[in-house]
């Protein structure tokens, strides 16, 4: 879901917290609510006790924010360490600064 959306994506609520977020559309639908109709949230309702029917946050529902749509696609660990090292002595070299292997 993260990687198939975009900042069009995101929808800015107070519903599932009390405290204005952003929360993916088509997880928000997945719980089984229209995204862009939600009911105004009752801050003085806002309760964080389990047994709530409401959909959990993180859980249920996803939280992003506006740079979503420069996830292109779901790497390992070790793969994107190799890449921020392969960017980074790249970046040295064009700078023309020694690496930290020399």
């Amino acid at each position: 879901m993260i990687v198939d959306c975009s900042s069009d994506d995101i929808v800015y609520t107070s519903l599932f917290t009390g405290v204005l977020g952003n929360y993916l559309k088509p997880s928000i639908a997945a719980a089984g609510m229209d995204p862009d109709h939600l009911p105004e949230s009752d801050p003085s309702k806002t309760s964080f006790a389990s047994g709530s029917s409401k959909p959990k946050s993180w859980k249920e529902i996803w939280g992003s924010g506006q740079g979503i749509g420069a996830v292109k696609a779901v790497v390992g660990a070790a793969e994107l360490v190799d890449r921020l090292e392969r960017e980074y002595l790249a970046a040295r070299a064009r700078l023309g600064l020694a690496t930290a292997k020399e």
